[in-house]
């Protein structure tokens, strides 16, 4: 629950900022920068912050990232493994905490959530077609008009999107924010341009480095995801 600033104080307390800190891992100068714009509230300071995230990201999205880290995530006993290539400006900030902590976090999240692509651009036609047909023909066995369908199809598609794209998905250990709003937010933080470029996920048993999506959800041994609130 949110906190107020304590009377007769300018700003928010420490305790307010540490709270918002710990949700975050934004500065503690943001934090307190976001709250006395938000008037104390934990939830509308966290909006504050990934606003600016993501303007502070669209700035940056030209910038050439040639430099960067390959990072690699294994699961307890060693039956899931990832190799993921996340790209900086410089090595300065390829070597700071803030950027390894990232390059871990999202290597872990690949380990649990088994996303199929990196963006929604990377989906296959032959993929968009196969599914836009089959939820279209679910949506026509239910009897509603043209128009419904419509909606019905493009909202599973933009669903489909959410689970099987890296970018698109809801961050394992805050599903409040996607993984595109944890690169924003690093973006932020370390002040240069970082692009997830590539990755691979292996489990033993299975072939080429990915899972069929029918399997994604048979893995009792991947890293759980949050518990939704």
């Amino acid at each position: 629950m949110a906190t107020a600033p304590e009377p007769g104080k300018s700003g928010p307390s420490a305790q307010l900022v540490k709270e918002l800190r710990d949700k975050t891992s934004a500065g503690f100068s943001d934090c307190r920068a976001a709250l006395i714009e938000a008037g104390g509230d934990i939830e509308q300071a966290i909006a504050v912050l990934r606003k600016k995230g993501q303007v502070a990201a669209a700035k940056k999205a030209q910038r050439a990232t040639s430099e960067g880290l390959v990072s690699c995530y294994i699961h307890a006993g060693g039956k899931i493994g990832v190799l993921i290539e996340i790209n900086c400006e410089s090595d300065f900030v390829a070597r700071t905490e803030a950027f390894q902590g990232l390059c871990h976090d999202v290597a872990m999240h690949i380990a649990a959530l088994n996303p199929l692509f990196l963006r929604r651009e990377d989906v296959t036609q032959e993929t968009l077609d196969n599914k836009r047909a089959t939820y279209r023909e679910e949506a026509k066995a239910t009897g509603k008009p043209e128009n419904v369908i419509d909606k019905i199809v493009s909202g599973k598609m933009e669903k489909f999107y959410e689970e099987n794209c890296l970018y698109e998905q809801h961050f394992i250990k805050d599903e409040g924010t996607t993984v595109k709003e944890l690169v924003d937010q690093a973006i932020a933080k370390v002040g240069e341009n970082i692009t997830i470029r590539r990755f691979s996920r292996f489990k033993v048993g299975e072939m080429d480095g990915a899972a069929p999506a029918s399997l994604a959800s048979e893995e009792p041994d991947a890293p759980a995801p949050a518990a939704k609130p």
